[in-house]
């Protein structure tokens, strides 16, 4: 790793977790965990050899393996092609590649920062159409 890079916890393919995992660092999961696994503010990655079922809450959650729980991510979630994931997934983003499997439903919530921008440019649509009546059908309409 070069300097400046963070670093990354893993829970190796043999390691075998049942309870809750807690904790503030990008963690990398390409074992066996059952229960909860909970980092506020970073990345969670399973990997291609994991075998997940726990309910999740991250920054960002990337999935290449399997995953049997509900996901919650403040910013962006990313299903790899090959990854399986059964359950409910609410997040910012979201990013399925072809060949992923998914069964759930899916809550896409605004991020705070795209909320201010959303409002910011919601009455300039609303407002266009009615300076220029008939603008859809060219100035002969407006004659």
């Amino acid at each position: 790793m070069a300097a400046g890079d963070s670093t990354t916890a893993t829970i190796g393919k043999s390691v075998q977790i049942r309870g809750e995992v807690k904790g503030s660092e990008d963690l990398l999961v390409d074992g066996l965990v059952e229960g909860t696994i909970t980092l506020s503010d970073s990345r969670l990655t399973i990997g291609a050899n994991a075998r997940v079922q726990a309910n999740v809450a991250a920054r960002d959650v990337v999935i290449l393996g399997t995953l049997n729980g509900n996901i919650n991510a403040a910013g962006r979630v990313e299903l790899r092609a090959g990854c399986k994931v059964t359950g409910d997934l609410r997040g910012a983003r979201l990013s399925i590649e072809e060949n992923a499997v998914f069964s759930g439903k899916v809550d896409l919530v605004q991020a705070a920062g795209s909320t201010e921008k959303a409002a910011g440019s919601a009455p300039q649509p609303t407002t266009a159409p009615a300076e220029k009546p008939g603008a859809l059908f060219g100035t002969a309409a407006t004659k």
